[in-house]
């Protein structure tokens, strides 16, 4: 075997350097080093190119994670949309007293700052933007997210876009949950930063023989989690295959976060009869809520409904 090209991707750059300096001691080993997921993303591109493509890729596991960051900002619950249903609509006259009089009428300086869009006649309100402000907030907190960006997704996109590339964690703690979603993505190695050089190295090179290098410590409890995770899926599919495939259009159209009424319009249904396929769908899946019945989904594998297309505009002569 050749000289083994290895990557090392971690945004703490004490430690990235240290490492790739420790790595590159070794007669055998090439290393390259990026502090983050686009500079990887370069790397391997540029390596590909040339004709020297990285054999494995050494990724931080918290890899642009910090405190505070996207998994900390919640999407918003459901009291939200009920308080959305709750505010009058943009624009809309305020509420009365038993004698007729506004309870808050709005003071010219108050008037004048408002924009001209919200100074409607009252004839020209369309009650139903009080719900449909409430179903967007519901598509909002319903709508699929992305895995939190950390090492582990770029590792999933780095192997789907360089298929030989072996990809190896480095954590600084062992986590089953996590070990188990990076062997998900694709990875074949997990090592903690305080083992030993010696330590990552023979994982470096076992990998590149096709093997998959877990801790003792942790190889119970990933075991734990495959299994669960595939029972999980196994019963999630039995559920979802009860559906009737007008049910199964609901089902996707939930999980791609659209409230009723929008279901309604994009199956050309009534809101009443939409709510109807809801429930039923929430009581063969055993649940009691939406939440619950696209986390069900999820699990089974059930993609959401495509985005309506826009409708088409006849050109006029």
């Amino acid at each position: 075997m050749g000289r083994i090209r290895v990557l090392v991707v971690d945004d703490h750059r004490i430690f990235a350097e240290a490492l790739a300096a420790a790595l590159a001691a070794e007669p055998d080993v090439e290393v390259g080093a990026a502090g983050s997921a686009a500079a990887a993303e370069r790397a391997l591109e540029r390596a590909a190119a040339e004709g020297r493509a990285y054999d494995v890729a050494l990724i931080d596991a918290d890899l642009g994670v910090e405190a505070g960051g996207p998994a900390a900002r919640a999407r918003p619950g459901p009291e939200a949309a009920d308080e959305a249903r709750r505010r009058p609509a943009p624009g809309a006259p305020a509420a009365r007293r038993p004698g007729g009089s506004p309870l808050a009428p709005p003071t010219p300086a108050t008037a004048a700052a408002r924009p001209a869009e919200q100074l409607r006649p009252a004839d020209q309100l369309r009650p139903v933007d009080q719900l449909r402000a409430a179903d967007q907030l519901r598509a909002e907190q319903l709508r699929p997210t992305a895995p939190l960006p950390d090492g582990i997704t770029l590792l999933g996109r780095l192997r789907r876009a360089h298929p030989g590339l072996r990809g190896v964690v480095l954590a600084t703690a062992d986590d089953p949950h996590r070990a188990a979603r990076a062997l998900h993505a694709g990875a074949t190695g997990w090592v903690a930063k305080e083992s030993s050089l010696a330590r990552l190295l023979a994982v470096v090179r076992g990998v590149l023989r096709d093997e998959t290098h877990l801790p003792p410590a942790l190889l119970t409890g990933v075991i734990r989690e495959l299994t669960t995770a595939r029972r999980d899926r196994t019963e999630s599919e039995r559920l979802v295959d009860a559906l009737t495939p007008r049910e199964k259009q609901i089902l996707r159209c939930m999980v791609a976060g659209l409230g009723r009424q929008a279901v309604a319009e994009r199956l050309y249904l009534s809101p009443h009869t939409v709510r109807t396929h809801m429930q039923n769908v929430l009581g063969k899946l055993g649940v009691h809520s939406t939440l619950a019945a696209v986390a069900v989904a999820r699990r089974a594998g059930v993609s959401p409904a495509e985005p309506a297309a826009p409708p088409s505009i006849a050109s006029t002569p």
